[in-house]
């Protein structure tokens, strides 16, 4: 007599839920693919502030509703509002320079001649083998170029006023979702842990390693950003160069950038010292970008992000950069995510093997 197996006539019907499951699961992340962003910060707030949220719960008699809210609330005062603050300083100071710009305050073409006149024969050679050794030339790309980017800063102006309701919105949401993850995080991993098709081992080390790599992504970048950018600035206001919140604010964010981020601002600053005559402000600025600046980069760097994620470095700053070109500001957080994903499910395939 030939043995039955009771699950047999249960393998269609698996496979069907199966193949339900994976096509309600594309269709709601294809709903929720437009607020992936506040998803994300959503949840990154959760895993920040979830320390903070316990220490709260245990001071409030095991009220998680209540706690919950107040840590909400300490993200808004220590986190929404200084940076809404700088915002609103970098946007004044912004529209300072395009109205100089436009008023003809401000004439980057003056500047230009004056560098113009005081480069090395060298270099003037070498500019003349590009054509660019006629400064009447170098003036309309310059004027060219300055008018273009007058369209966009003008556009831009225009499209924050017209996205301040959808900016409010998202923030708002991104609130009220951290206070249910922040609330409700325990139970959420749990149901997430319970329902993965994996062994509880292996699906721990994936949540464990997501977790890890989320924290030191976002702790360490943005420390790291913080850090240079206020460096920068102080170094841009001591040594008198204008504007010098709006040049801190765009080193913090091209700091995100490993490596090479906060040297696109300040090296041709310092060139500019140079070449126009201004030489101890350039050696003085080299030096302290290089010792300083540099030393934050590549000391901080790597043990708050590459020694936590378990990565590489040039791994990690390839994963940074590919995220950033692929999703735009959130990249620097899902890159590095998605290449820890990837090193760990390679593993717990590479050990299911072995142990087969």
């Amino acid at each position: 007599m030939t043995p039955t197996n009771k699950n047999a006539p249960n393998l269609p019907a698996n496979k069907s839920l199966l193949l339900l499951l994976v096509l309600v699961s594309v269709a709601f992340g294809w709903v929720l693919l437009p607020f992936y962003g506040t998803i994300m910060w959503a949840t990154i707030i959760g895993l920040l502030f979830r320390p903070v949220y316990r220490w709260l719960l245990a001071r409030l008699a095991g009220r998680p509703s209540v706690a919950a809210l107040l840590t909400v609330l300490l993200v808004l005062v220590i986190v929404i509002l200084p940076l809404a603050l700088i915002t609103a300083s970098l946007a004044r100071e912004a529209a300072g320079v395009y109205q100089g710009l436009k008023s003809g305050a401000l004439n980057p073409v003056l500047y230009l001649h004056g560098v113009f006149d005081a480069l090395p024969g060298w270099i003037t050679a070498l500019l003349a083998r590009f054509g660019l050794n006629d400064f009447a030339t170098l003036q309309n790309r310059l004027t060219a170029a300055l008018t273009q980017g007058s369209q966009f800063m003008a556009t831009q102006a225009l499209g924050i006023g017209q996205d301040t309701f959808e900016f409010v919105a998202s923030l708002f949401i991104t609130l009220y979702l951290s206070f249910f993850l922040i609330r409700d995080g325990d139970s959420i991993a749990r149901t997430v842990r319970q329902a993965m098709p994996l062994p509880p081992r292996h699906t721990q080390e994936l949540l464990g390693k997501f977790t890890t790599v989320i924290l030191a992504t976002v702790k360490g970048n943005l420390l790291v950003a913080a850090i240079q950018g206020a460096l920068g600035g102080l170094a841009f206001w001591f040594l008198g160069v204008s504007a010098a919140l709006l040049w801190a604010v765009l080193m913090a964010f091209l700091s995100l950038l490993p490596a090479v981020g906060a040297g696109l601002v300040w090296v041709p600053v310092a060139a500019y010292f140079l070449i126009t005559g201004a030489i101890w402000q350039g050696i003085a600025l080299i030096a302290y970008c290089v010792l300083v600046i540099g030393l934050v980069d590549n000391l901080l760097r790597p043990i708050l992000v590459g020694k936590d994620a378990g990565m590489p470095d040039y791994l990690v700053m390839i994963a940074t950069l590919g995220g950033m070109a692929v999703f735009g500001i959130n990249g620097f957080v899902i890159g590095p995510v998605i290449a820890a994903m990837f090193i760990a499910v390679w593993h717990i395939y590479g050990v299911s093997r072995r142990g087969n």
